[in-house]
């Protein structure tokens, strides 16, 4: 039987493209949204942080929504996450009244951390799981009263500076707004190439996080200004931890209230997506190869996600 060059070229091609396809599939960072509870509107951004990692290209996204703080032992008791399946894990989670996971959930979660599976939190995710000791280890500042921890800042010269457990303030924030976001670890491959200071979008600026804040590395910082009931300090916006093998990084930015009255501005601000998406990436592999937006914001210039 005679083929037809043309068929046989393009049977070839065929097979190329879908090898190329099969291959680009596999070097895709699989991602684990976790929500489920949250003080802050989870059932809007947890579409949108998935929507916006998936059209990168870089990434597949499943999501796993834990029972309601009300569920039934039965709820709870199926769920069960498999966290080691992931190359990195983006915790959209702040628990409600009170509600614990299950030990044998935490102790998952713990293992698949230390064995190098990466985390991410954005912004209230710092707020969960008080009490969970070696969740408030990786995450390093919380929030927390300051009974519960220490607090780190930096100084009006950059310097930081360590405020002991029972002194300054409390957790909080003051009035939402715009304010500028300082680059302090130019050469981190999250950051590189970012704009040294950049303005972003209407946003709670967290003040006087506390916890262990232990063996952090600080990247990204925000002034909290004594006009916006703030505490003239400059205070950590984005860092990283160490646990184990794995990399655990957080991320303040990208408040949504629960009744996203104010548009999703926090979280659809360009800088704030570009750095979620490069520190999933980071967390997942140790390198960042997704670009810094054409669209980041400038020193005094909001720039939005559509």
């Amino acid at each position: 039987m005679m083929i037809k060059r043309g068929f046989f070229l393009g049977v070839l091609l065929a097979g190329a493209f879908a090898g190329a396809v099969s291959a680009e599939a596999a070097d895709k960072i699989e991602v684990l949204i976790i929500d489920g509870q949250n003080n802050h509107n989870w059932v809007a951004t947890t579409p949108f942080l998935k929507d916006y990692l998936e059209k990168s290209g870089r990434f597949s996204v499943e999501v796993t929504t834990s029972p309601h703080p009300d569920g039934d032992a039965a709820a709870w008791s199926a769920w069960r996450p498999d966290f080691s399946k992931y190359d990195v894990l983006l915790s959209n989670y702040n628990n409600e009244k009170g509600s614990q996971w299950p030990d044998e959930v935490k102790r998952s979660f713990e293992k698949a951390i230390e064995g190098g599976v990466g985390l991410v939190n954005v912004h209230a995710a710092n707020n969960a799981h008080k009490g969970w000791g070696e969740f408030e280890k990786m995450t390093g500042l919380l929030w927390r009263s300051n009974k519960d921890g220490k607090r780190l800042a930096l100084d009006a010269e950059g310097k930081e500076k360590l405020v002991a457990v029972g002194e300054g303030p409390n957790s909080g924030h003051g009035p939402q707004h715009e304010f500028e976001v300082v680059i302090r670890d130019a050469k981190h491959p999250i950051i590189k190439g970012m704009p040294k200071e950049w303005q972003h979008s209407l946003d709670e600026l967290y003040h006087g996080q506390r916890g262990p804040a232990e063996n952090m590395t600080i990247l990204a910082t925000a002034y909290s200004s004594l006009d916006q009931k703030g505490t003239g300090d400059h205070e950590p916006m984005l860092w990283w931890i160490p646990y184990g093998k794995g990399r655990a990084v957080t991320c303040l930015l990208g408040h949504v209230g629960r009744n996203d009255s104010d548009k999703m501005l926090g979280l659809r601000c360009a800088g704030t997506m570009n750095i979620i998406e490069r520190c999933c990436e980071w967390a997942a592999t140790g390198k960042v190869t997704l670009p810094v937006v054409a669209n980041f914001p400038t020193k005094g210039v909001i720039s939005l996600v559509k």
